[in-house]
């Protein structure tokens, strides 16, 4: 079975709007006969007759009378699909996003970014989601609304990405532990007794390779999920927590922290998107209030650092 012309259904709403060929072709621009011919055309998709002779004039009939706001209706929404968006209205906008988020990135944006959102768009409601892997199938699905985090092999080629700051690996103890005193060498930070991060539960990371370059190695006496517990073991005990700087600036308050003595590459923190997405205003707002935030906070944090 063919599919139906659409493009009939423009016509229809005229001709069903001026009850007259000759009026239908002139608002169409076009020329009679080819009026005549897309009448045709929609007698036989609709198998009625819809206007009929009656004098000089046109009658609709039944079919046509119950088919004419039905079709005004549909062209209307055509035309508005196909129309450019309307200025977005925040004050007015309800929705809820999903915003699957690595480790950390909650707790320190997330106050911001919550108050940020409730003061421009009190009708808009964030979702946040954990972020266990780097598949971006939630994101072709429509499941998640945006993603932040590291940028991987894994990533979807099609997938849409912003990068938001740069981001490195800091060591953190608490305020009388021995190495918040003198200078941290990597052999007096590999000395230590540490806590790795790892979501896959991996038994070493970046770190220990760059320890490994110098020949050197840490004991590792737990392995836990996320950048927070590590934090909260290391706040009540002797344990090393290396974590990213940018995401834990709020958790690491009154705790003691420096850069690592090694070279371990740094890292950029990006958010990610469907392109579907790419044009929606309400989402492009909501990606502007993310960079916003992260970029205040990261002078905050900077500020905090020069005091400290």
């Amino acid at each position: 079975m063919s599919k139906p012309d659409l493009n009939l259904l423009v016509t229809l709403d005229v001709l069903l709007a001026e009850g007259s060929v000759a009026r239908a072709a002139r608002r169409l621009r076009l020329s009679p006969s080819a009026m005549s011919r897309a009448l045709a055309r929609l007698r036989q998709a609709t198998g009625d007759p819809l206007l009929a002779r009656a004098g000089r004039g046109l009658v609709a009939s039944p079919r046509a009378v119950e088919l004419r706001d039905q079709v005004s209706q549909l062209v209307q929404e055509a035309e508005a699909v196909l129309r450019p968006a309307e200025r977005l209205d925040l004050a007015s906008l309800v929705r809820t996003f999903t915003l699957r988020t690595s480790e950390g990135f909650v707790e320190n944006f997330g106050p911001g970014l919550i108050a940020r959102v409730n003061k421009q768009a009190p009708g808009v409601r964030l979702r946040f989601v954990p972020k266990p892997d780097k598949d971006s199938a939630l994101l072709r699905e429509g499941t998640v609304d945006l993603e932040t985090g590291v940028v991987g092999k894994t990533t979807a080629p099609e997938v849409r990405t912003q990068a938001l700051f740069r981001d490195r690996f800091i060591g953190v103890v608490r305020n009388d532990h021995p190495l918040s005193k003198g200078k941290i060498t990597p052999a007096r930070y590999a000395n230590g007794r540490h806590i790795l991060v790892s979501r896959r539960g991996l038994e070493e990371g970046p770190i220990d390779e760059a320890l490994a370059s110098l020949r050197l190695e840490r004991e590792i006496m737990t392995i836990v999920g996320g950048f927070s517990v590590a934090l909260a073991l290391a706040r009540a005990s002797d344990l090393i927590a290396s974590v990213p700087e940018r995401h834990t600036g709020n958790l690491r308050a009154a705790m003691h922290w420096f850069p690592l003595p090694l070279a371990v590459p740094e890292f950029t923190i990006s958010m990610l998107w469907h392109p579907r997405l790419d044009a929606d205003p309400a989402h492009r707002w909501l990606r502007g209030i993310v960079q916003e935030v992260c970029a205040e906070e990261l002078r905050r944090s900077s500020a905090r650092g020069k005091r400290r």
